[in-house]
This record gives structure tokens, C-alpha cells and sequence, in this order.
């Protein structure tokens, strides 16, 4: 089992930055792909962000792409989500999951573990 815990969520201005962090207990992170996900107020959860179990291969949606960046440290347990240039429509709760297995997936369902969700805002 794989317990994940989001932190670095708030409110930014735009053009501003945030620097998501998500840190996972359970020995099988290094063997999972991870993805970072957004849900907005009455939208559907959406697809941001994933990275190989490795590192070596990421994905991205493309209204985020070349301003977030995804990474890990397997070493720490740690993901990350680093978002700059962030705009009023970025606004969203963030949530970090973890895949079946070591293939990164834009299908949610794709994920078997899941953080609480962390709040970022970004004002005009």
C-alpha cells in the first residue's frame, strides 16, 4: 500500500510560482509511475502531469506544458510538481496519485492511490 501526502498548495498572483511537493510511504514507490491530477469547482477532475517510475519519461497537458514541470527523488519518496507562470485558470485542487505500475497513464483510473488534495489559488 502506498499513502501519499500533498503539501506547497496557496494563493499565488499570476506569473507567479508554486512548487507542489507530494511524499509517499510504501516500498513500491519506486516501482509506480506518478501523476499529478486537478479538479476545479464543479469541473471534472484533469489530467496535469505524470513521470515514469524511473524518471526518465514524463507527460503533460498541453496548456501546462513549458511552464510545470514534474520530477521525483526515489531516493525520498518524493514527488513533485513545479509550476511557473500560473494563471487564474490553473486554479484547482491538486491531488498526486500513484499508478498501477510503472507505465505513466492520463487515465485516472490508471491510479490506485491517491493524496488528499492540496488548494492552489491564483488571483488576476
Amino acid at each position: 500500500q502506498v499513502q501519499l501526502v500533498e503539501s506547497g498548495g496557496g494563493l499565488v498572483q499570476a506569473g507567479g510560482s508554486l512548487r507542489l511537493s507530494c511524499a509517499a510511504s510504501g516500498r513500491t514507490f519506486s516501482d509506480r509511475a506518478m501523476g499529478w491530477f486537478r479538479q476545479a469547482p464543479g469541473k471534472a477532475r484533469e489530467f496535469v502531469a505524470a513521470i515514469s517510475r524511473s524518471g526518465g519519461y514524463t507527460d503533460y497537458l498541453d496548456s501546462v506544458k513549458g511552464r510545470f514541470t514534474i520530477s521525483r527523488d526515489n531516493t525520498n519518496y518524493t514527488v513533485y510538481l513545479q509550476m511557473n507562470s500560473l494563471k487564474p485558470e490553473d486554479t484547482a485542487v491538486y491531488e498526486c496519485a500513484a499508478a498501477i505500475d510503472g507505465f505513466f497513464y492520463r487515465d485516472s483510473l490508471k491510479y490506485s492511490y491517491w493524496g488528499q488534495g492540496t488548494q492552489v489559488t491564483v488571483s488576476s
